[in-house]
């Protein structure tokens, strides 16, 4: 809208100008030939959006491995949009040179008038290509690197390394750190349509909290749905409610789910288009085991990190901020159940999930084996592979 709204401005104002101050440029193309010339333009460009809609809604999505939720960011991407308003910028542009074409009888063709649309149709080319160049990130070994990184990136900032100090017991040393939760003071409710928790702002929870002198307890996790009256919040050993709006804006919404602070979320995306690969009409097992690379890859990362991060605590060593986080246990069962299941009369995807299941059995840390071993004993009993 913000392309067509320029384009419509423009157009009205730049070919007067050109008309008042600059009637002594002419173009040595003529009338009959520039009139054809924008008139192919603008037809064109309609044909042109239609096979960009085409191309990105419709044969991308539906001939790929992609799930429900990749297909929602892939029409969500801002160069498929930046394309669109390019090419509706051309149509309305070249419309309005239509009308300067032979102005009051001259038997002229505006010079600049006539270069700017001959610029633009150089740029919806230009931009079809840098299209089908971003288009090649959406195969399915693109969309599965691309996962991969968001998820790498949203495990290294949400969890700390086991090398650094647990913030808890540099806290404990405070002889507030071990004061008992108070009973509730204060809860916020969600109202309105579902909603997907897309972030914390642990900074501001924790300063309202201790404007408050209580402690917040987030009822729910990151990439959890609210529902009309879930309990979204709740203030204990408050000495005064806090403004609902405020506590509100800590929290952000969103219709999807989000990488920003959810772990989780690359883990679903590669489970979901692993089970797509798998499903019948697809039959693409070689898929699914490329997407158990990426879930060993982000298993072992998780592996390596601290977990508990569900508490917040002020300057004072004060407990503020409570909120679930999923376990080590949660993380496996996410990202092997359901191709466990799926997957089971697939002898290649079961080969390699044993593989990855004992790949991490050998790498991840002592106190996180015990899950994993458990896994590989479930699978013996379950899928049937054949020995070396």
């Amino acid at each position: 809208m913000i392309y067509a709204v320029v384009a419509v401005v423009l157009g009205l104002i730049f070919p007067h100008l050109e008309y008042r101050y600059l009637a002594g440029y002419n173009h040595s193309m003529t009338v009959s030939a520039a009139t054809a010339v924008f008139s192919a333009a603008a037809s064109c460009m309609l044909a042109f959006m239609a096979i960009v809609f085409a191309l990105v809604f419709v044969i991308v999505p539906f001939g790929s491995t992609y799930s429900a939720e990749m297909v929602l960011w892939l029409s969500r991407d801002p160069i498929v949009w930046h394309v669109l308003g390019i090419v509706t910028t051309t149509f309305l542009f070249a419309l309005v040179a239509l009308g300067w074409m032979d102005r009051n009888g001259s038997g002229q063709v505006p010079f600049f008038l006539t270069w700017t649309v001959i610029i633009l149709l150089i740029a919806c080319v230009m931009v079809l290509a840098c299209l089908v160049q971003r288009l090649m990130i959406h195969r399915v070994t693109g969309m599965l690197n691309f996962v991969s990184r968001k998820g790498r990136q949203v495990i290294d900032t949400v969890y700390p390394s086991l090398t650094a100090e647990p913030t808890r017991q540099r806290l404990e040393k405070s002889p507030n750190a071990h004061m008992p939760t108070p009973p509730v003071t204060q809860t916020v409710n969600h109202t309105g349509p579902p909603m997907v928790i897309a972030a914390y702002n642990v900074s501001v929870l924790v300063s309202l909290a201790r404007q408050a002198g209580g402690v917040i307890i987030m009822s729910y996790a990151v990439g959890d749905t609210l529902f009309e009256g879930d309990t979204l919040l709740s203030l204990s050993g408050g000495q005064f409610a806090l403004p609902e709006a405020a506590l509100s804006r800590a929290v952000e919404l969103q219709m999807e789910r989000t990488f920003d602070q959810d772990p989780k979320y690359a883990l679903r995306l590669l489970v979901d288009i692993a089970i797509k690969a798998l499903s019948p009409v697809i039959n693409d097992p070689a898929t699914a085991v490329q997407a158990l690379d990426h879930l060993e890859n982000l298993l072992r990362r998780i592996a390596s990190r601290r977990l508990e991060v569900g508490q917040a605590w002020d300057r004072d060593g004060v407990l503020r901020l409570s909120f679930p986080t999923p376990k080590w246990e949660d993380f496996l069962m996410l990202a092997f159940d359901e191709l466990r299941f799926y997957g089971e009369t697939s002898l290649q995807v079961m080969r390699r999930l044993r593989t990855a299941l004992v790949d991490l059995a050998r790498t991840v840390p002592p106190d996180k084996q015990e899950p994993v071993r458990r896994y590989i004993a479930q699978l013996d009993t379950t899928a049937v592979l054949p020995t070396c």
